[in-house]
């Protein structure tokens, strides 16, 4: 059987620039390539935290009107911090924490477009 490993995982926006801005800002991700459709139909960006090969791709659709439906959002992708007190305080200053479970230690940010992303603490 072949082998396999995650490379990366979707995110369609609304405006690219705006969500480029907030994971740059609320999780320090960086770009690391972008993709233009030659009609210009539609702009790909990855994002990286340059720790591995995993990746976000930020997907930003020229005729999509409205927002996305993200259903019951129970789909996300999860952070690990290795200070999760600054993390929680950035966040908080930024006004993107949508869920806290208190009980669990973690928490959940909301990006511009809805997508929760979740935020845990490094395990010692």
């Amino acid at each position: 059987m072949a082998n396999f490993r995650i490379d990366h995982y979707n995110i369609n926006v609304t405006d690219l620039e705006k969500s480029i801005e907030f994971y740059q800002k609320a999780l320090g991700l960086k770009e690391i390539r972008r993709k233009e459709a030659e009609d210009g139909s539609f702009t790909i960006v990855f994002l990286s935290d340059n720790s591995n090969s995993q990746k976000i791709e930020l997907t930003y659709l020229r005729e999509k009107e409205g927002k996305y439906d993200l259903g019951d959002n129970e789909s996300h992708i999860a952070f690990v911090t290795d200070d999760y007190e600054a993390a929680y305080k950035l966040h908080k200053e930024m006004g993107c924490i949508c869920y806290e479970n208190k009980k669990m230690g973690i928490y959940f940010i909301e990006d511009p477009d809805g997508y929760w992303l979740e935020i845990i603490p490094a395990r010692r």
